[in-house]
């Protein structure tokens, strides 16, 4: 430390000095309290060991003076020849940090001395933390800011809900429709649509309730396909089951899907596909929200937000007897019926060009630009698997080129395949194969079946769900020909 000593008495001063610069300390000596006052005021001094006894300026008056500074002051140590305690008193009444008695003890005075610079460092960190206390708050809060915006990233990337984009009026007004039934758990919601048009994320934005990719809601998001459930495990896989519910069940019993959905939503994609018979006991969840497990005979309160999506005909279903009528139109309190992309050409290019920014800074790719023919020929195409097979031919593209520009050659098999509608809404009727004659020698109905099935295939890229819908077909019935075909 710099330790401002006074003492008159020459010789004791030299001592008590010498002595502090062996301890490490820088040593300002005053023979007076006057001279000690103009010295302490030029310059800064944490310690100050002063007499008390001195001509012109005592020691308890130079202690006052210091005292009553403002701002960061010295500690001031005082020492006498005259032992009594009314003199020790004083000084601590004045504000001295403590006192010695002359002859000074060299131990007592290395033990106050310690004290007191580590009485000093404290009060620095205090004043430095007391400056800094809101650059220091604000630095943390930012910290704190930048992490929860990077874990609601996080969160929005697993919710499905980053690198999406709504650009028509058609589909912003959906998205809009959407955010509003986020507010209310208790309607659920029917979600009808093609394959590929975007009805999960939909149903996303209904449960998170935004698509800013800055999403905190974390209650629970459950989906389950309709369609990849068999009949005879449908009920216990929503409902749960009962310990000893059937053969081959867990001994413990098992929640179901309404179980895990509890606080938050519930999708049941393709749900066209409940079987008939379980379609009233789903009803009975809408209605009364409760429900029995596979079993149980204790009724079991459930609080869900229920969003169902199809992309069959409910309607149509209905007439046909494979859809009970009250449950279509409970389902139907809060109803979104998604155009397909064809329908809403406003969202092809911005989509196009925003599944290339999103895979060329994925591969390294150059694509920066789609060159006026390529976005005719996009917009000309009448994408049977609407976004997602947009989505898989950008991809695709950034996968077999590399190229500056998107052009027409980079779009051959959509020019060369070019697919019509799925649905008699968009061309005034139905697809309806080529004649063909019989052979005289007869055919097989079985074979000409499976051609059929695999050439639908084939025209709708893979995608087994567009080819069940231009068979006509459900997408159960499709697989389970297609698991006969490889049975075969």
């Amino acid at each position: 430390m710099n330790i401002l000593l006074v003492d008159d008495d020459a010789r004791s001063r030299a001592g008590v000095a010498k002595f502090l610069w062996e301890m490490g300390h820088h040593v300002t000596e005053c023979c007076d309290g006057e001279e000690a006052w103009a010295t302490y005021t030029a310059s800064a001094f944490p310690m100050v060991l002063s007499d008390i006894k001195m001509p012109r300026l005592s020691g308890i008056e130079l202690l006052s003076r210091i005292t009553a500074l403002p701002g960061r002051k010295a500690d001031v140590v005082l020492f006498t020849g005259h032992g009594d305690m009314t003199t020790a008193i004083q000084a601590l009444r004045a504000g001295a940090y403590d006192y010695l008695l002359k002859p000074i003890n060299v131990e007592e005075l290395a033990t106050i001395t310690d004290k007191v610079a580590e009485h000093q460092a404290l009060l620095y960190e205090n004043k430095v933390l007391t400056e800094r206390f809101s650059d220091e708050v604000q630095a943390a809060t930012e910290e704190t800011r930048q992490e929860l915006s990077r874990l609601k990233r996080a969160l929005s990337q697993a919710a499905g809900l980053e690198n999406i984009g709504f650009f028509s009026k058609q589909m912003q007004d959906i998205v809009q429709q959407a955010q509003k039934y986020h507010t209310n758990r208790s309607i659920p919601v029917l979600v009808e649509g093609e394959t590929g048009t975007g009805k999960e994320i939909i149903s996303r934005i209904i449960h998170y309730g935004n698509m800013d990719g800055e999403t905190d809601d974390q209650t629970p998001f459950i989906d389950v396909n309709c369609a990849a459930i068999s009949a005879n495990l449908f009920e216990s896989e929503l409902f749960g089951y009962e310990p000893g519910a059937f053969t081959g069940s867990l001994t413990k019993g098992q929640k179901g899907k309404l179980d895990l959905a509890q606080g938050g939503t519930l999708l049941l994609d393709e749900v066209g596909e409940i079987p008939l018979e379980l379609q009233g006991k789903l009803l009975r969840v809408l209605q009364e929200k409760e429900f029995y497990r596979v079993g149980g005979l204790k009724k079991i309160k459930t609080d869900v937000r229920i969003i169902c999506a199809t992309n069959a005909d409910l309607e149509q279903r209905v007439e046909q007897g494979t859809f009970r009528r009250d449950l279509y139109f409970r389902l139907k309190v809060g109803h979104f019926l998604i155009p397909p992309l064809r329908q809403r050409r406003d969202d092809i290019i911005p989509l196009s060009e925003m599944f290339l920014r999103q895979f060329t800074g994925k591969k390294a790719n150059r694509f920066q630009r789609i060159s006026d023919s390529a976005a005719a020929l996009l917009l000309n195409y009448n994408w049977p698997g609407n976004i997602r097979e947009l989505r898989n031919t950008m991809e695709w593209v950034l996968f077999m080129y590399d190229d500056a520009e998107l052009k027409p050659a980079h779009l051959a098999h959509l020019h060369n395949n070019p697919q019509p509608s799925l649905s008699s809404a968009d061309n005034g009727q139905a697809f309806i194969p080529e004649k063909f004659t019989l052979p005289a020698s007869g055919f097989s109905l079985e074979e000409y079946v499976d051609q059929i099935i695999a050439q639908a295939i084939e025209i709708c890229q893979g995608n087994k769900t567009a080819a069940a819908m231009r068979l006509g077909i459900s997408r159960r019935s499709l697989y389970s020909r297609l698991k006969k075909v490889k049975g075969k």
